[in-house]
């Protein structure tokens, strides 16, 4: 009876020293999934708890553009990205032109472990 009750003080203190290993989640982003929204110039992600800078990011996409149904898709290059406590952000060289996209985010948080996800919004 003795070592049980040793063994769940152990455990009790162990389980409220470690914090909740809980994946990242996103909690709002700008702009939001399936938003129509003016021409952006930044992507605003944020996340419930902070991220590992160096393994988290964004690939941003063009799949499609008004007047051209054979648009292929246009990886979109050259923003910055910079992440601050729970928000990465993606600040664009101009802003986006008329069309459609897609974010593929990926993050690291404490846990270590890759979350990742995809969305997509409409430059009007």
């Amino acid at each position: 009876m003795r070592l049980s009750i040793t063994a769940l003080a152990v455990c009790g203190l162990f389980a409220s020293a470690v914090p909740a290993l809980a994946h990242p989640r996103l909690v709002s982003a700008s702009p939001a999934a399936n938003a129509s929204v003016a021409r952006p110039s930044q992507i605003t992600l944020t996340f419930s708890e902070p991220l590992v800078a160096p393994l988290s990011g964004i690939e941003l996409t063009m799949t499609a553009m008004p007047g051209m149904a054979d648009h292929p898709r246009m990886p979109i290059k050259g923003f910055s990205t910079k992440v601050e406590g729970r928000t990465l952000t993606a600040k664009l060289p101009r802003p986006l032109p008329v069309g459609t996209y897609e974010i593929k985010w990926h993050v690291v948080a404490a846990d270590q472990h890759r979350i990742e996800n995809i969305y997509s919004f409409t430059v009007r």
